[in-house]
């Protein structure tokens, strides 16, 4: 069944334009409840939570006149980070969770994710028979079922005592100073919170929430921002995350930036000589550096790639039977802790290396020397499709064999933003910048 609504990440847009609407939301939040209510039973629950944007308010609002509309009863949480959402959904015995967010983007854009009862995102599967719903006729419930709406005042406190278990017995964060950038984001008040209270000096960044502010100039995509104050204010290391905290950068005490591979890079190597790397392989996306392959088939160890998107690491990884994946991009997903990438836990995982270890954040954010990589976006108007280009296609098949058995290249669509990504990987650092221009050139020219 073929999707239009849904994207890698559930349903992204612009906020107050199609399918960022209230009307569609209204109609999105109905399917979802009906499609969880077929067995016509009154015992279901959703609960919704959000990130700092301003159109979060009238997402929340319309998801749920929508789902209770069908019947469901809807707890809300407030601004909480996206893991937050998946572990309560099961925590609190919900038959859906709702997260209002875009992610990384900028304010303008929102977005809405759906998990399921067991905590993990909905199927491809699943998200296609909503859609269908969306544009059929859904079925109201009769007016002594309509659904009740509850605010949940301890959401967020709950996360945080569940997030304090992750980190190891025995250790805490006393003497470590730690920047912590939470991108005016969901995590903006549970990120300081929880590393003050494993003893660490905190200095937070981006914690003043506006409405417009998350994303802008600061968190896990501009890490200039933590960087400086890592620097300015001698800090042992920083922690940056995005806006609904799902994704984290580390950086070390210069202020040098690691990204998701070296992250997995390090807990793949530590939790393999613990015992515990189910499968002894990692799960990557196609993203992810080919030194990071090197690094762990030198150990014995394999690497498992997926399409782009976390949750097809995570299916992956529930396929196979691991527990250790993520994305390049910061999504780190450890399923003995949670069903989602969460931020906040890994870098609790970094920071208890740094204490077991006594080693600075500079030895553990290097543990493979990295391929020459090079990534640039190429923005297209909607309905636009620029790879199907003629020119395009020559221009690629072209610089495929220039690069025959020296690196590779990887061209997409993004799944949550008009972008055409243009990647490749190669030692030759010169023939990688002229691969990379001539593929953004011919995409450009297209569009």
């Amino acid at each position: 069944m073929t999707r239009k609504l849904f994207g890698t990440d559930g349903v992204r847009g612009r906020a107050n334009s199609w399918p960022m609407t209230a009307d569609l939301a209204l109609r999105l939040g109905a399917a979802a409840g009906r499609y969880f209510r077929r067995d016509g039973s009154s015992a279901h629950r959703v609960v919704i939570g959000k990130d700092t944007r301003l159109s979060g308010y009238m997402l929340e609002n319309a998801l749920t006149a929508g789902l209770t509309s069908t019947g469901m009863n809807v707890l809300l949480l407030g601004p909480v980070p996206t893991p937050a959402v998946g572990y309560l959904t099961r925590s609190m015995r919900a038959d859906l969770g709702v997260m209002i967010s875009a992610s990384h983007n900028p304010h303008q854009d929102n977005g809405i994710k759906f998990f399921g009862p067991d905590g993990f995102k909905l199927s491809d599967a699943a998200e296609a028979e909503i859609e269908a719903m969306v544009e059929g006729e859904i079925t109201p419930a009769k007016p002594e079922n309509i659904g009740r709406a509850k605010r949940i005042e301890d959401g967020r406190g709950r996360y945080q005592e569940f997030v304090k278990t992750s980190f190891p017995n025995g250790l805490r964060l006393d003497g470590l100073k730690v920047v912590i950038d939470c991108a005016n984001g969901a995590a903006y008040k549970a990120a300081p919170e929880v590393l003050w209270e494993l003893g660490a000096e905190v200095i937070p960044v981006g914690v003043s929430p506006n409405g417009t502010n998350i994303n802008d100039r600061c968190g896990s995509t501009h890490i200039d921002t933590a960087a400086t104050a890592v620097v300015t204010h001698g800090a042992h290391v920083g922690i940056s995350l995005d806006g609904d905290a799902d994704r984290v950068m580390i950086l070390d005490e210069a202020g040098r930036v690691a990204d998701g591979d070296q992250i997995m890079a390090l807990l793949a190597a530590r939790w393999a000589e613990e015992g515990r790397l189910a499968g002894g392989a990692l799960v990557a996306t196609v993203m992810s550096n080919l030194g990071l392959e090197r690094f762990l088939n030198a150990r014995g160890l394999g690497l498992e790639r997926t399409a782009v998107g976390d949750r097809y690491v995570v299916e992956r990884m529930r396929e196979g039977g691991f527990n250790l994946g993520g994305e390049q991009s910061g999504h780190i997903v450890m399923t003995d802790y949670a069903t989602t990438g969460d931020g906040l836990i890994a870098g609790l995982q970094f920071l208890a290396e740094m204490v077991r270890t006594g080693q600075p954040a500079s030895t553990l954010t290097r543990s493979f020397d990295t391929v020459p990589q090079l990534l640039k976006n190429v923005r297209f108007a909607e309905g636009m499709r620029p790879l199907e280009a003629a020119r395009v296609q020559e221009v690629i098949a072209a610089n495929e064999a220039r690069m025959a058995g020296k690196g590779r290249i990887l061209i997409r669509k993004s799944g949550t933003e008009p972008l055409i990504r243009v990647m490749a990987e190669c030692e030759d650092e010169g023939l990688l910048l002229t691969v990379v221009d001539e593929i953004v050139g011919a995409v450009e020219a297209a569009v």
